[in-house]
């Protein structure tokens, strides 16, 4: 119980090791978001199953896996949701605890820029991208995170790049037995999978999900703001450890929940702070 997400690499010989998804367990965004322990890298493309169990209400869960990667599936957290509702959602004896943003925590990286800002009523996300490409260019997305949103508007939504960055991807070891069928894939004027695009905007929605999984590496619920401008994981993870690193911009409270089939929701708005800037 309140345990939060541990991801378990499994070895045949008993070895196994284990981390705790937290921020601090990151130790590389340049392809995807790598976790890792002293040892080295333990899980890389870690984001796509953290953004369905955040995305679904899910605050504790043990992920494990066999090799040095989460399965990539069609490039979406659409096949991990799927699991997870088959597998049920349990209610555990004890109230959600969330992290409330307190004041704005911004965090610029050439011409990408990224916030955290306080919000009343839950998380939400203002993603804006802007590709030199015909078939992306500029797109924006707001979210207000919700399981029914989130499995309806994001979890469908796929990983993409350039032809050239995608092998990239695959030559550097992540991805594993990627795809045109579980990647975007553009050169430089067309898309190249036949079947084309999920939504006319799925490029920013795949970041938008890509935030959900960076941030849920808070260790519980945001309950704030996130605006990002060109992002990608290395923004995503630079602004969240800039907030956790600033002990006056947020505080931990606590929330009345309620379970319903399927799903988890929150109901009833918080109760009080559990601990903040000024209670240890």
């Amino acid at each position: 119980m309140d345990a939060g997400y541990i991801f378990v690499r499994t070895s045949a010989d008993g070895a196994d090791r284990e981390v705790q998804a937290l921020a601090d367990a990151v130790i590389a965004t340049e392809f995807a978001t790598v976790l890792g322990d002293r040892e080295g890298p333990l899980v890389s493309t870690a984001e796509h199953v953290l953004a369905a169990l955040r995305g679904l209400g899910i605050d504790n869960a043990t992920i494990e896996v066999d090799g040095p990667e989460v399965p990539i599936m069609d490039g979406s957290a659409a096949p991990f949701v799927a699991a997870i509702e088959r597998a049920g959602i349990v209610q555990q004896a004890a109230p959600r605890r969330f992290l409330e943003v307190l004041k704005p925590v911004k965090v610029v990286i050439g011409q990408s820029v990224g916030e955290l800002l306080p919000h009343a009523g839950g998380f939400r996300a203002e993603v804006d991208i802007d590709f030199d490409h015909p078939m992306i260019g500029r797109q924006s997305y707001v979210l207000d995170l919700t399981p029914q949103n989130f499995r309806r508007d994001i979890a469908r939504a796929r990983t993409f790049g350039y032809m050239n960055d995608v092998a990239k991807l695959w030559s550097a070891g992540y991805a594993l037995g990627a795809s045109f069928e579980n990647s975007v894939v553009f050169d430089e004027t067309r898309i190249l999978n036949t079947e084309g695009l999920r939504y006319a905007d799925e490029c920013v929605r795949h970041k938008v999900l890509d935030v959900v999984g960076d941030l849920a590496l808070a260790g519980m619920p945001l309950i704030g703001l996130y605006r990002s401008t060109r992002g990608g994981h290395k923004l995503n993870h630079a602004v969240l450890t800039a907030l956790l690193s600033d002990r006056s911009a947020w505080r931990v409270v606590e929330g009345e929940t309620v379970r319903r089939r399927g799903h988890a929701e929150v109901v009833g708005g918080m109760v009080a702070p559990a601990y903040g800037p000024d209670v240890s």
